[in-house]
């Protein structure tokens, strides 16, 4: 939730009465448990559209993502699926600034969607650098206001399912979040071995 954030500039905006716990949202919620129920079933309905029902079999384009996010949240959120136009930091460390996120998601979709997308015919350790790479270059761009890492889940579960595994098992990082983080930090560097790792174990549970 936000609360993991420093946010800067106008839209870092909390719903009235929520003691600063709660992003201003179309529907007035106020209790953070009340606000995560809701992501996290809306999440669930989302999974079973793009997984299930639309499966994208086909080379993924940043528009995906961001229609992704606006299915998922924009009966919540006025600026669902629309790029952050605020800065987001996590402790001392700092996403992609706010002016930058058209320019790099336009790298990203070359770098990334583009060459790793459709997944298919990749050997297990090529497929795990594709995920690897577009999750940590997903994360430090943080394109979104909100959900970012939830939905770069999905992306890298819609990944794993082009290449005809099963989506993907992230009990371990959320059992190692210091760790998994350190990971994304070392991505700053284009070492991605650290979350190579990861995804590894996510991919084999």
């Amino acid at each position: 939730m936000t609360d993991r954030y420093q946010i800067s500039g106008t839209e870092g905006q909390f719903e009235p009465g929520s003691d600063d716990k709660v992003l201003a949202n179309k529907l007035g919620i106020v209790d953070p448990d009340e606000m995560d129920d809701l992501e996290s079933q809306l999440l669930e309905d989302l999974y079973e559209s793009v997984l299930w029902r639309d499966f994208p079999d086909r080379r993924l384009q940043v528009s995906d993502l961001k229609t992704w996010h606006r299915r998922w949240l924009g009966n919540v959120y006025i600026w669902a699926g629309e790029e952050r136009s605020v800065n987001l930091s996590k402790g001392d460390f700092h996403f992609a600034a706010a002016a930058q996120i058209g320019r790099l998601l336009g790298e990203f979709e070359d770098g990334c969607l583009g060459r790793y997308t459709p997944c298919q015919g990749l050997s297990e350790e090529a497929l795990i650098d594709a995920i690897a790479v577009t999750h940590v270059e997903f994360i430090l761009i943080h394109p979104f206001r909100e959900g970012n890492g939830r939905l770069s889940r999905l992306l890298a579960d819609v990944m794993a399912v082009q290449a005809g595994r099963d989506p993907m098992d992230y009990s371990a990082w959320e059992a190692d979040r210091d760790g998994y983080f350190a990971a994304i930090q070392h991505g700053l560097t284009e070492n991605y071995g650290p979350m190579c790792s990861y995804v590894r174990q996510a991919l084999s549970a």
